[in-house]
């Protein structure tokens, strides 16, 4: 795991300055405490930040073939390196290392851009060809190491692994982007064909960017996409069989690494599931560590400790409050875009506890996009089955009507929360779902908006992308087209941002083995009833591990990190709620109504409307505005 940066001249091989590139690095170094090597070479100049994980002696990058034809730079880890390096040693290539990283150059000489199919892992990583004045920028399948990159006034392309290794560079302009800014009032987080910046870009999942020099900046390339348009044919029995084969692969593959390792253990059924595996592949103890909450409501860890004496693993809890809210000036500096997912808070704390004595943990994440494991899964195809029974012409003014008057209850049991739910039977599927994984709907953004922001946006909408995505998605059924934007848009975005600025905060690696894209492609083709039966969603995922876990940690309820927002700015962060109508950066840029934001603020201290979410995604989106722009 590491932190990479570079500068590359598209027109003329001009000398590139060291120093840019070292100030690059030296913007995020807790991507790489354990070393950092900077190459130039005329046109090019590649920077790397290095935290040891495998071949802790000779693995130092950038790293360059002997004839110094190829040079890259590389950020994460490819899990069947050993696999791959055979097949080149018996093609006659000769390795001077053990190192992940050498095997890129070798893959590349033997069979050029093809070899990113050949690789299995998380990876970011720039390679230079030299006879071919070409820079080649890739990044892994799902999307789980991130890639910036900009073109500059001299001609020149910059790429990095955080924003602020851009930023860095003197010759970036810093403007906001306003569509960037409606993007990340819709979902709470600036999507991958996004950036808050204008005129940074960000390598997608599973693109490619090849730059030549003398040729303009083409667009990336897709490698690797996810398809639902084919359904397996294997019985239940089987498809439990080969989805523990590909789940205990997955972990063994990410539990090769030369320091220690570990993993993060929440007691839901997804970690408790590679901690299982991890447990029956390890002859020593797993180190496992979890987060708890004084708040009992909100704490998980009788069931992580459940699973912790089943497979008898070095266990460690910490109890931290959850009011955390001091760590809104951290978060804001590691996430560089405003970023409103407030798990962030409690995945801090437990990459940080996981620091302490691991330097890679084994994560769950990636199981619930793709097993539809999230409860707005199943209520989409119920939504869809219900707006394929009634017409068009009499659901909408029906359930428009009932949206349009029944009253927001956000303090109400779940099942009296109708309102979005009729307002949504009233659309069409893929407006209802992306209304559904957003935070703040369009309605209310709109109200927000300055006359001037609303004009300047137009008709930009930030939910198209998500309708969009779903129209073109490679699927047969609206469960699939839901997953499949959720996996190009939602888990790229937050899921996969948050883990790694997180773990990287504190210099962790964090690993997902449920997202090795074998298994993502192999849940793509179940039928629907293997992944979603009655009110469980994950079902054959569930069934597969019974022999494993416990039924009540199985079958229990999904929790998930919460924090309590709300009360936050009804107590301690109540001040910070009046500035941001009146003084803040936010109330400075001109594209809000100073009195909805006051109202907001008023209503939500006074109880009379419950918007601590709102506020606290108004609240990062002002703290980063500070870093970015300086507003």
């Amino acid at each position: 795991m590491c932190g990479i940066a570079g500068i590359f001249h598209l027109e003329t091989a001009k000398p590139v300055d060291p120093a840019r590139v070292r100030a690059m690095l030296d913007a995020m170094p807790h991507r790489g405490p354990d070393g950092s090597g900077i190459w130039t070479a005329p046109g090019v100049g590649l920077g790397h930040l290095r935290l040891s994980i495998i071949d802790l002696e000779a693995g130092a990058q950038p790293m360059l073939t002997e004839d110094e034809s190829l040079a890259v730079i590389f950020n994460g880890e490819i899990y069947n390196f050993g696999e791959v390096r055979a097949e080149l040693e018996a093609k006659g290539h000769i390795f001077r290392t053990h190192s992940d990283t050498e095997v890129i150059l070798h893959g590349y000489r033997q069979w050029g851009e093809d070899c990113v199919h050949r690789f299995n892992g998380m990876f970011a990583f720039a390679l230079f060809d030299a006879r071919a004045q070409s820079l080649w920028l890739v990044r892994d399948r799902l999307g789980v190491k991130p890639l910036h990159y900009a073109l500059l006034s001299d001609g020149s392309l910059i790429f990095g692994s955080e924003l602020k290794s851009l930023l860095a560079h003197p010759l970036l302009r810093r403007a906001p982007d306003l569509s960037a800014v409606e993007d990340y009032m819709a979902y709470g987080y600036v999507p991958d064909d996004a950036c808050m910046v204008a005129g940074v870009r960000k390598l997608g999942a599973g693109e490619t960017l090849r730059l030549v020099r003398g040729r303009p900046l083409p667009q990336p390339q897709r490698y690797w996409d996810v398809s639902f348009a084919d359904r397996t044919k294997a019985k239940p029995q089987e498809l439990e069989e080969e989805l523990v084969a590909l789940m205990r692969q997955a972990v063994r593959s990410r539990m090769v690494a030369d320091v220690p390792l570990g993993a993060f253990l929440s007691g839901g059924v997804d970690s408790s599931s590679v901690v299982a595996l991890m447990a029956e592949a390890s002859s020593q103890a797993v180190k496992t560590c979890t987060i708890g909450f004084d708040v009992a409501s909100l704490d998980e860890t009788a069931f992580a400790d459940r699973i912790a004496r089943r497979f008898a693993t070095d266990h460690r809890t910490r109890i931290v409050s959850p009011d955390d809210y001091g760590l809104i000036d951290r978060l804001a500096f590691h996430f560089d875009e405003p970023f409103a997912d407030a798990s962030a808070l409690p995945t801090f704390r437990v990459c940080e506890l996981a620091r302490e004595q691991v330097t890679v943990a084994l994560s769950g994440d990636g199981a619930d996009e793709a097993f539809a494991g999230y409860r707005r899964h199943r209520f989409q195809m119920q939504g869809e089955r219900i707006r394929g029974l009634i017409p068009a012409s009499v659901r909408q003014p029906l359930f428009g009507a009932l949206g349009k008057y029944y009253p927001k209850a956000d303090w109400a049991p779940r099942a009296l929360r109708a309102k979005s739910t009729f307002l949504e039977l009233a659309g069409e599927g893929g407006a209802a779902y992306a209304a559904s994984v957003g935070v703040t709907p369009h309605a209310l953004r709109h109200r927000l908006y300055d006359q001037d922001m609303k004009s300047r946006l137009g008709a930009y909408r930030a939910e198209d992308r998500y309708i969009k995505a779903m129209a073109e998605a490679p699927a047969r059924d609206p469960l699939d087209r839901a997953q499949y934007a959720d996996i190009r848009i939602w888990l790229p975005g937050d899921i996969l941002t948050k883990t790694d600025r997180m773990s990287m905060a504190v210099s962790l690696e964090a690993r997902e083995p449920l997202l090795d894209h074998r298994l993502v492609e192999f849940a793509a083709r179940l039928p629907v009833n293997q992944r979603i039966r009655g009110n469980s969603g994950k079902y054959l995922l569930k069934k597969a591990m019974e022999p494993y876990l416990p039924q009540d940690i199985l079958y229990r309820q999904k929790m998930g990190f919460v924090t309590p927002i709300s009360a936050w700015f009804r107590g301690a962060l109540a001040g910070e709620a009046t500035a941001i109508a009146g003084g803040s950066s936010l109330a400075r840029t001109g594209w809000f109504d100073p009195k909805a934001l006051a109202k907001i603020a008023a209503d939500h201290k006074s109880g009379m409307a419950d918007h601590g979410r709102l506020l606290w995604q108004l609240l990062m989106l002002d703290k980063s505005l500070e870093r970015l722009f300086g507003i």
